[in-house]
Protein backbone atom coordinates (compact mmCIF):
# COMPACT_ATOMS: atom_id res chain seq x y z
CA UNK A 1 0.00 0.00 0.00
CA UNK A 2 1.24 3.48 -1.04
CA UNK A 3 0.81 6.25 1.69
CA UNK A 4 1.56 9.85 1.11
CA UNK A 5 0.80 12.52 3.84
CA UNK A 6 1.12 16.14 3.02
CA UNK A 7 0.35 19.01 5.79
CA UNK A 8 -0.15 21.67 4.12
CA UNK A 9 -1.52 22.39 0.30
CA UNK A 10 -1.99 25.56 -2.29
CA UNK A 11 -3.42 25.44 -5.66
CA UNK A 12 -5.42 28.36 -7.41
CA UNK A 13 -9.17 28.24 -8.52
CA UNK A 14 -9.29 26.78 -11.77
CA UNK A 15 -11.06 29.79 -13.42
CA UNK A 16 -12.54 32.65 -11.83
CA UNK A 17 -16.26 31.29 -10.42
CA UNK A 18 -14.28 28.68 -8.97
CA UNK A 19 -14.02 28.99 -4.67
CA UNK A 20 -10.28 29.77 -4.18
CA UNK A 21 -8.13 27.21 -2.68
CA UNK A 22 -5.49 29.12 -1.35
CA UNK A 23 -3.95 28.76 2.19
CA UNK A 24 -5.31 25.06 2.56
CA UNK A 25 -4.64 22.74 5.30
CA UNK A 26 -5.01 19.62 4.19
CA UNK A 27 -4.26 15.73 4.83
CA UNK A 28 -3.99 14.14 1.56
CA UNK A 29 -4.13 10.20 1.30
CA UNK A 30 -3.87 8.06 -1.51
CA UNK A 31 -3.60 4.14 -2.13
CA UNK A 32 -3.75 1.94 -4.92
CA UNK A 33 -5.20 -1.91 -4.80
CA UNK A 34 -4.04 -3.38 -1.85
CA UNK A 35 -4.77 -7.23 0.25
CA UNK A 36 -4.29 -6.05 3.37
CA UNK A 37 -7.18 -5.52 5.73
CA UNK A 38 -7.67 -2.54 7.45
CA UNK A 39 -9.72 -2.57 11.12
CA UNK A 40 -13.40 -2.12 9.59
CA UNK A 41 -16.64 -0.15 11.37
CA UNK A 42 -18.02 -2.97 13.30
CA UNK A 43 -21.45 -1.62 12.50
CA UNK A 44 -21.13 -2.41 8.44
CA UNK A 45 -21.86 -5.99 7.27
CA UNK A 46 -18.74 -7.57 5.69
CA UNK A 47 -17.66 -6.43 1.97
CA UNK A 48 -18.35 -10.27 0.50
CA UNK A 49 -21.73 -10.41 -2.07
CA UNK A 50 -24.57 -11.22 0.26
CA UNK A 51 -25.39 -15.29 0.09
CA UNK A 52 -27.13 -17.04 -2.67
CA UNK A 53 -31.04 -16.89 -2.34
CA UNK A 54 -31.60 -20.41 -1.83
CA UNK A 55 -32.83 -22.06 -5.52
CA UNK A 56 -35.71 -24.38 -5.20
CA UNK A 57 -35.08 -27.93 -6.23
CA UNK A 58 -37.43 -29.40 -9.03
CA UNK A 59 -39.83 -31.33 -6.78
CA UNK A 60 -43.44 -31.00 -6.09
CA UNK A 61 -43.12 -29.67 -2.71
CA UNK A 62 -40.28 -27.16 -3.63
CA UNK A 63 -40.87 -23.17 -2.45
CA UNK A 64 -40.63 -20.56 -4.92
CA UNK A 65 -37.64 -18.57 -5.07
CA UNK A 66 -37.92 -14.94 -2.76
CA UNK A 67 -38.63 -12.29 -4.67
CA UNK A 68 -35.99 -9.83 -4.39
CA UNK A 69 -36.72 -6.14 -2.88
CA UNK A 70 -36.92 -3.31 -5.81
CA UNK A 71 -33.73 -2.34 -3.64
CA UNK A 72 -31.83 -4.96 -3.92
CA UNK A 73 -28.48 -4.82 -6.06
CA UNK A 74 -28.92 -8.12 -7.65
CA UNK A 75 -32.58 -7.10 -8.80
CA UNK A 76 -31.33 -3.66 -9.97
CA UNK A 77 -28.84 -5.73 -12.39
CA UNK A 78 -31.65 -7.72 -13.69
CA UNK A 79 -33.51 -4.23 -14.59
CA UNK A 80 -33.22 -3.20 -18.09
CA UNK A 81 -31.86 0.63 -18.23
CA UNK A 82 -32.11 0.78 -22.55
CA UNK A 83 -31.80 4.48 -22.74
CA UNK A 84 -32.27 6.74 -25.04
CA UNK A 85 -31.99 9.14 -27.84
CA UNK A 86 -30.55 12.48 -26.64
CA UNK A 87 -32.77 15.34 -27.82
CA UNK A 88 -31.50 18.97 -27.57
CA UNK A 89 -34.27 21.08 -26.63
CA UNK A 90 -32.19 24.69 -26.14
CA UNK A 91 -29.15 25.46 -27.36
CA UNK A 92 -27.97 27.70 -23.97
CA UNK A 93 -25.16 30.27 -23.82
CA UNK A 94 -21.64 28.52 -24.64
CA UNK A 95 -18.53 27.92 -22.20
CA UNK A 96 -15.57 28.81 -22.41
CA UNK A 97 -14.40 26.07 -25.02
CA UNK A 98 -17.28 24.08 -24.96
CA UNK A 99 -20.97 24.36 -26.17
CA UNK A 100 -24.03 24.14 -23.56
CA UNK A 101 -27.28 22.62 -24.14
CA UNK A 102 -30.72 22.03 -22.51
CA UNK A 103 -31.58 18.35 -23.24
CA UNK A 104 -33.74 15.34 -22.29
CA UNK A 105 -33.63 11.31 -22.63
CA UNK A 106 -36.45 8.68 -21.17
CA UNK A 107 -36.39 6.87 -18.21
CA UNK A 108 -38.70 4.03 -17.36
CA UNK A 109 -41.26 6.23 -19.69
CA UNK A 110 -40.35 9.33 -18.16
CA UNK A 111 -39.25 12.33 -19.77
CA UNK A 112 -35.88 13.46 -18.11
CA UNK A 113 -33.77 16.55 -18.32
CA UNK A 114 -30.74 17.68 -17.89
CA UNK A 115 -27.83 20.09 -18.94
CA UNK A 116 -25.57 18.61 -21.64
CA UNK A 117 -21.85 20.25 -22.49
CA UNK A 118 -19.88 19.08 -25.83
CA UNK A 119 -16.39 19.83 -25.95
CA UNK A 120 -15.28 22.60 -28.99
CA UNK A 121 -12.85 20.98 -32.15
CA UNK A 122 -12.78 17.70 -33.23
CA UNK A 123 -13.85 14.64 -31.80
CA UNK A 124 -11.26 11.72 -30.62
CA UNK A 125 -11.83 9.02 -33.01
CA UNK A 126 -14.02 6.71 -31.05
CA UNK A 127 -15.75 10.17 -29.72
CA UNK A 128 -15.28 12.17 -25.99
CA UNK A 129 -14.83 11.00 -22.74
CA UNK A 130 -18.32 11.49 -21.09
CA UNK A 131 -19.12 12.19 -17.37
CA UNK A 132 -22.57 11.60 -15.65
CA UNK A 133 -22.74 14.18 -13.06
CA UNK A 134 -25.10 13.16 -9.86
CA UNK A 135 -26.04 16.10 -8.03
CA UNK A 136 -26.36 16.61 -4.29
CA UNK A 137 -29.53 16.74 -2.48
CA UNK A 138 -31.80 19.67 -3.34
CA UNK A 139 -35.50 20.56 -2.84
CA UNK A 140 -36.77 19.50 -6.24
CA UNK A 141 -39.22 22.24 -6.25
CA UNK A 142 -36.52 24.79 -5.60
CA UNK A 143 -34.08 22.93 -8.17
CA UNK A 144 -33.26 24.43 -11.76
CA UNK A 145 -31.47 22.93 -14.45
CA UNK A 146 -29.12 25.87 -14.59
CA UNK A 147 -28.49 26.64 -10.89
CA UNK A 148 -25.71 26.12 -8.69
CA UNK A 149 -22.96 23.38 -9.65
CA UNK A 150 -21.74 25.91 -12.01
CA UNK A 151 -18.07 25.70 -11.50
CA UNK A 152 -18.32 22.09 -11.31
CA UNK A 153 -19.73 21.34 -14.55
CA UNK A 154 -16.90 24.01 -16.09
CA UNK A 155 -14.50 23.04 -14.81
CA UNK A 156 -14.78 19.57 -16.14
CA UNK A 157 -16.33 20.77 -19.31
CA UNK A 158 -13.31 22.98 -19.77
CA UNK A 159 -11.03 19.91 -20.12
CA UNK A 160 -12.26 17.98 -22.80
CA UNK A 161 -15.58 15.78 -21.58
CA UNK A 162 -19.08 15.60 -22.44
CA UNK A 163 -20.47 16.30 -19.39
CA UNK A 164 -24.44 15.45 -18.58
CA UNK A 165 -25.74 16.84 -15.17
CA UNK A 166 -28.89 15.71 -15.49
CA UNK A 167 -32.17 15.98 -13.23
CA UNK A 168 -33.69 13.56 -11.39
CA UNK A 169 -37.20 12.54 -11.96
CA UNK A 170 -39.23 15.54 -9.89
CA UNK A 171 -36.65 17.98 -10.35
CA UNK A 172 -37.63 21.44 -12.23
CA UNK A 173 -39.54 19.86 -15.72
CA UNK A 174 -38.32 16.56 -15.57
CA UNK A 175 -41.77 13.80 -15.18
CA UNK A 176 -42.71 11.69 -12.60
CA UNK A 177 -42.39 12.01 -8.80
CA UNK A 178 -39.27 12.94 -6.47
CA UNK A 179 -39.48 9.92 -3.89
CA UNK A 180 -35.86 10.14 -2.66
CA UNK A 181 -32.87 8.26 -3.55
CA UNK A 182 -32.51 5.63 -0.50
CA UNK A 183 -35.79 4.28 -0.47
CA UNK A 184 -36.93 3.97 -4.16
CA UNK A 185 -35.09 2.89 -7.02
CA UNK A 186 -36.20 5.73 -9.52
CA UNK A 187 -33.38 8.42 -8.63
CA UNK A 188 -30.79 5.22 -9.60
CA UNK A 189 -32.70 4.05 -13.05
CA UNK A 190 -32.39 7.88 -14.03
CA UNK A 191 -28.51 7.60 -13.81
CA UNK A 192 -28.35 4.36 -15.51
CA UNK A 193 -30.17 5.36 -18.44
CA UNK A 194 -28.27 8.17 -18.88
CA UNK A 195 -25.24 6.20 -18.64
CA UNK A 196 -27.09 4.37 -21.89
CA UNK A 197 -28.42 7.31 -23.21
CA UNK A 198 -24.84 8.59 -23.58
CA UNK A 199 -23.55 5.37 -25.09
CA UNK A 200 -25.77 6.27 -27.75
CA UNK A 201 -24.85 10.00 -28.27
CA UNK A 202 -22.80 10.57 -31.24
CA UNK A 203 -19.71 12.43 -30.15
CA UNK A 204 -19.55 10.59 -27.30
CA UNK A 205 -17.15 7.40 -27.05
CA UNK A 206 -19.85 4.76 -25.56
CA UNK A 207 -16.80 2.99 -23.86
CA UNK A 208 -15.09 5.53 -21.77
CA UNK A 209 -18.58 6.76 -19.88
CA UNK A 210 -17.36 7.87 -16.18
CA UNK A 211 -19.59 9.08 -13.12
CA UNK A 212 -18.90 12.04 -10.26
CA UNK A 213 -21.57 12.59 -7.53
CA UNK A 214 -21.45 14.70 -4.21
CA UNK A 215 -23.76 13.79 -1.43
CA UNK A 216 -26.97 11.59 -2.18
CA UNK A 217 -25.24 11.71 -5.95
CA UNK A 218 -21.78 10.06 -4.78
CA UNK A 219 -24.74 7.76 -3.26
CA UNK A 220 -25.85 7.12 -6.46
CA UNK A 221 -23.09 7.21 -8.12
CA UNK A 222 -21.23 3.82 -5.97
CA UNK A 223 -24.24 2.31 -6.51
CA UNK A 224 -24.63 2.88 -10.36
CA UNK A 225 -21.03 1.43 -10.44
CA UNK A 226 -22.05 -2.05 -8.65
CA UNK A 227 -24.77 -2.02 -11.21
CA UNK A 228 -23.51 -1.31 -14.73
CA UNK A 229 -19.99 -2.69 -15.75
CA UNK A 230 -19.89 -0.08 -18.07
CA UNK A 231 -19.07 2.98 -15.97
CA UNK A 232 -15.49 3.04 -16.01
CA UNK A 233 -14.52 5.32 -13.47
CA UNK A 234 -16.17 6.83 -10.31
CA UNK A 235 -15.16 10.53 -8.40
CA UNK A 236 -17.04 11.25 -4.96
CA UNK A 237 -17.13 13.94 -2.66
CA UNK A 238 -18.61 14.09 0.19
CA UNK A 239 -20.72 10.91 -0.27
CA UNK A 240 -23.65 8.94 1.46
CA UNK A 241 -21.65 5.88 0.32
CA UNK A 242 -22.20 3.95 3.97
CA UNK A 243 -23.50 0.62 4.23
CA UNK A 244 -27.73 0.52 5.23
CA UNK A 245 -27.03 0.12 8.83
CA UNK A 246 -24.93 2.89 8.66
CA UNK A 247 -27.68 5.16 6.93
CA UNK A 248 -29.59 3.76 9.92
CA UNK A 249 -27.73 4.38 13.02
CA UNK A 250 -24.31 6.40 12.24
CA UNK A 251 -25.76 9.21 9.79
CA UNK A 252 -26.56 11.82 12.55
CA UNK A 253 -23.56 12.32 15.20
CA UNK A 254 -24.19 13.26 18.71
CA UNK A 255 -24.01 16.99 18.87
CA UNK A 256 -23.94 17.10 14.78
CA UNK A 257 -25.91 19.65 13.23
CA UNK A 258 -29.15 19.29 11.05
CA UNK A 259 -28.27 18.34 7.53
CA UNK A 260 -28.39 21.52 4.95
CA UNK A 261 -31.04 21.58 3.67
CA UNK A 262 -32.82 19.45 5.58
CA UNK A 263 -34.60 16.42 3.64
CA UNK A 264 -38.57 16.37 3.86
CA UNK A 265 -39.72 13.13 6.15
CA UNK A 266 -41.51 11.64 2.92
CA UNK A 267 -37.91 10.97 1.88
CA UNK A 268 -36.90 9.47 5.19
CA UNK A 269 -40.28 7.09 5.49
CA UNK A 270 -38.15 3.91 4.34
CA UNK A 271 -36.34 3.76 7.70
CA UNK A 272 -39.52 3.14 9.64
CA UNK A 273 -41.20 0.78 6.94
CA UNK A 274 -38.22 -1.48 6.02
CA UNK A 275 -37.56 -1.98 9.94
CA UNK A 276 -40.74 -2.99 10.63
CA UNK A 277 -41.54 -4.87 7.47
CA UNK A 278 -37.98 -6.77 7.72
CA UNK A 279 -36.54 -6.87 11.01
CA UNK A 280 -33.64 -4.58 12.37
CA UNK A 281 -30.05 -5.17 10.44
CA UNK A 282 -28.79 -7.90 13.37
CA UNK A 283 -32.02 -9.75 12.61
CA UNK A 284 -32.43 -9.97 9.07
CA UNK A 285 -28.75 -9.59 7.65
CA UNK A 286 -29.48 -11.10 4.23
CA UNK A 287 -32.25 -7.81 3.42
CA UNK A 288 -29.71 -5.21 4.50
CA UNK A 289 -26.66 -6.75 2.84
CA UNK A 290 -28.43 -6.87 -0.28
CA UNK A 291 -29.34 -3.50 -0.58
CA UNK A 292 -26.28 -2.04 0.48
CA UNK A 293 -24.18 -0.91 -2.26
CA UNK A 294 -21.01 -2.15 -0.11
CA UNK A 295 -21.79 -5.40 -0.06
CA UNK A 296 -20.90 -6.01 -4.06
CA UNK A 297 -17.34 -3.93 -4.05
CA UNK A 298 -15.64 -6.93 -5.48
CA UNK A 299 -17.89 -6.70 -8.45
CA UNK A 300 -17.08 -2.73 -8.92
CA UNK A 301 -16.85 -1.82 -12.58
CA UNK A 302 -14.09 0.82 -12.22
CA UNK A 303 -11.36 2.56 -10.35
CA UNK A 304 -12.94 5.29 -7.04
CA UNK A 305 -11.21 8.35 -5.86
CA UNK A 306 -13.36 9.74 -2.86
CA UNK A 307 -13.01 12.94 -1.17
CA UNK A 308 -14.63 14.80 2.26
CA UNK A 309 -13.50 17.23 4.57
CA UNK A 310 -13.55 16.94 8.27
CA UNK A 311 -15.69 19.81 9.05
CA UNK A 312 -18.88 17.83 7.11
CA UNK A 313 -22.11 18.34 9.42
CA UNK A 314 -24.06 17.03 6.54
CA UNK A 315 -22.69 13.38 5.95
CA UNK A 316 -20.21 11.69 8.26
CA UNK A 317 -16.16 11.78 7.43
CA UNK A 318 -16.89 8.03 8.59
CA UNK A 319 -18.53 7.11 5.58
CA UNK A 320 -15.57 7.69 3.22
CA UNK A 321 -13.33 6.46 5.43
CA UNK A 322 -14.84 3.15 6.05
CA UNK A 323 -15.45 2.89 1.91
CA UNK A 324 -11.90 3.47 1.72
CA UNK A 325 -11.14 0.51 3.75
CA UNK A 326 -13.77 -2.00 2.26
CA UNK A 327 -12.59 -0.71 -1.47
CA UNK A 328 -8.96 -2.01 -0.20
CA UNK A 329 -10.16 -4.81 1.49
CA UNK A 330 -11.70 -5.85 -2.11
CA UNK A 331 -8.13 -4.88 -3.47
CA UNK A 332 -9.75 -2.28 -6.00
CA UNK A 333 -7.77 0.99 -7.36
CA UNK A 334 -9.22 3.60 -4.66
CA UNK A 335 -8.07 6.91 -3.89
CA UNK A 336 -8.95 8.77 -1.14
CA UNK A 337 -8.13 12.62 0.07
CA UNK A 338 -9.24 14.40 3.09
CA UNK A 339 -9.46 18.34 3.53
CA UNK A 340 -8.86 19.28 7.07
CA UNK A 341 -11.50 21.91 8.42
CA UNK A 342 -13.43 21.83 5.38
CA UNK A 343 -17.21 21.90 5.09
CA UNK A 344 -19.76 19.84 2.75
CA UNK A 345 -19.10 21.45 -0.09
CA UNK A 346 -14.93 21.46 0.15
CA UNK A 347 -15.56 25.37 -0.76
CA UNK A 348 -11.98 26.12 1.04
CA UNK A 349 -10.37 23.34 -1.51
CA UNK A 350 -12.88 23.45 -4.57
CA UNK A 351 -9.06 23.89 -6.48
CA UNK A 352 -7.12 21.35 -4.98
CA UNK A 353 -9.80 19.01 -5.18
CA UNK A 354 -11.22 19.09 -8.64
CA UNK A 355 -7.44 19.54 -10.17
CA UNK A 356 -7.43 15.81 -8.48
CA UNK A 357 -10.74 14.94 -9.80
CA UNK A 358 -9.67 15.39 -13.60
CA UNK A 359 -6.29 13.74 -13.01
CA UNK A 360 -8.18 10.89 -11.79
CA UNK A 361 -10.21 10.80 -14.97
CA UNK A 362 -7.76 11.94 -17.29
CA UNK A 363 -6.22 8.76 -16.10
CA UNK A 364 -8.70 6.19 -15.94
CA UNK A 365 -11.37 7.55 -18.15
CA UNK A 366 -9.81 9.58 -20.98
CA UNK A 367 -6.53 7.43 -21.38
CA UNK A 368 -4.47 8.31 -24.12
CA UNK A 369 -6.45 11.46 -25.54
Amino acid sequence: MLILLAATAACSSINSSVPSSQNLNETEVMARPTTSLDELDPFLPPTTTPSPLPIASPTATSSPTPTLHPMNVLALRQTPYPGSEIVIEDTLERGANYSRYYASYQSEGLKIYGLLTVPDGEAPPTGWPAIVFNHGYIPPDVYRTTERYIAYVDSLARSGYIVFRIDYRGHDNSEGEARGAYGDPGYTADVLNAVAALQGFPQADPGRIGMWGHSLGGYLTLRAMVIDPEIKAGVIWAGVVGSYPDLLYRWRRPGSAPPSPPIPSSARRWRNDWLERYGAPDENPDFWNGVSSNSYLAEISGPVQLHHGTADESVPLEFSETLYNQLEQAGKTSEYYVYEGDDHNLSQSFGVAMARTIDFFDQYLKGGD
